[in-house]
């Protein structure tokens, strides 16, 4: 048997139309086999760098989690002292706000305090106010009875005329029910100045037929109601013009007085007749207001007529005071003479001092050789001869 001969040019088979060489075969094997081996290689160098690429990656990531760590604790420190200002902020806020609540409560509860005070102190009044509109209802009540009884309402008439007259007159000045020389007796008179004769005055009001026009209910029974009022107020007319109108003892004209403005008022609004022949009658009708302006006109003419009656003794007055006032400017113009002459003195007097000054200076400095002999005996005698009429005079004077 021939020994086997590995020839490299040997053909081991034919892949498609390409032979295949042993030497070929070999040639790929090993190429194969470099490969493989530069491939492990390569990978057990790619496999180290990477290891030293994850240690440095590990070792930046120890690094940045230390780092990260750090700022943790930075921001949990930051954190802290935000949420212990923050705490503080918010409970001194709240403490404010508590203080603020507590304080607005108190005044709260003081305004609420003050109101229900003030509620209690205006149902106080209203309690007076209510108390009082029941009095007043009950006078009301008794003015209504009053009014409806005739001597009691002529009281309440006689009462309110007496208090208008003595309010505006002096004491002296009038009369309340006197007695007139026919026997009858006036509500009140008036003395008038100079001896004239008095002023009479009736209070009593026929107020049934009024009552009457205000209690009717239909035309017809208002119609009747005025008829009698007219012939009531007719009436009265009469009585007083026929009683108090005395020639030489009363005026010639006397008052009516009626105790109502309203009353007066309907009175010349609606009964024009009743006022016409209270004028014929000499009779003049008035409200509590006129009467008041007719005691202040009376008044007026009583203070006049007492100034025309002191008016004699004022006149005295004024003449003996321009006869003291002509002996004052007499005594004025005989002072006034007394002081001019006394001033002419007293300029002779110091002219002379003046002349004595100077010869007493000359003297001290022995300036004797231009003074004559003379001279030093004239202005001592002059000078003691305008003192004494200085003297003269002040003691005339005294």
């Amino acid at each position: 048997m021939e020994p086997m001969t590995l020839s490299f040019d040997r053909t081991l088979f034919v892949l498609g139309t390409h032979p295949v060489t042993f030497g070929a075969l070999v040639l790929t094997a090993a190429l194969l086999l470099a490969a493989v081996l530069i491939v492990f290689v390569v990978g057990r160098n790619h496999k180290s760098r990477r290891a030293a690429e994850a240690d440095a990656r590990m070792m930046a990531l120890i690094a940045a989690q230390t780092e990260m760590q750090g700022r943790i604790a930075a921001l949990a420190d930051v954190f802290g002292t935000r949420q212990s200002e923050l705490n503080q902020s918010i409970n001194q806020r709240i403490d404010g706000m508590t203080q603020r609540i507590g304080t607005s409560i108190t005044e709260q509860t003081k305004a609420t305090h003050e109101n229900l005070r003030r509620l209690q102190e205006r149902l106080a009044v209203i309690d007076t106010a209510q108390t009082n509109i029941q009095s007043l209802a009950k006078d009301m009540a008794g003015l209504q009875s009053i009014l409806s009884n005739k001597q009691t309402r002529g009281a309440f008439g006689q009462s309110r005329m007496e208090t208008i007259i003595a309010d505006g007159l002096p004491i002296g000045a009038y009369a309340f029910q006197p007695t007139l020389s026919n026997g009858s007796r006036p509500d009140c008179t008036i003395r008038m100045p100079n001896d004239q004769p008095a002023l009479v005055i009736d209070a009593k009001f026929p107020l049934e037929g009024w009552n009457a026009i205000r209690a009717a209910t239909d035309p017809e029974a208002s119609r009747l109601a005025a008829q009698q009022f007219r012939r009531d107020m007719e009436v009265h007319i009469r009585d007083i013009s026929g009683k108090y109108l005395i020639t030489g003892e009363t005026q010639e004209t006397a008052f009516l007085f009626v105790p109502s403005e309203s009353i007066f008022a309907e009175i010349h609004e609606h009964f024009e007749g009743i006022v016409q022949r209270a004028h014929r009658a000499r009779i003049v009708i008035v409200s509590p207001s006129l009467l008041m302006l007719s005691i202040q006109v009376i008044q007026a003419i009583l203070r006049d007529a007492r100034m025309r009656e002191q008016a004699h003794l004022i006149q005295g007055e004024v003449v003996r005071l321009m006869e003291d006032l002509g002996r004052l400017d007499e005594r004025v113009r005989k002072l006034h003479g007394h002081f001019l002459t006394t001033q002419k003195d007293v300029d002779d007097i110091l002219l002379s001092s003046e002349k004595l000054k100077r010869r007493g200076t000359r003297i001290e400095a022995l300036d004797l050789e231009t003074a004559t002999a003379s001279e030093p005996s004239k202005e001592p005698k002059a000078f003691d001869s305008r003192l004494g009429q200085l003297k003269l005079r002040v003691v005339d004077e005294d």
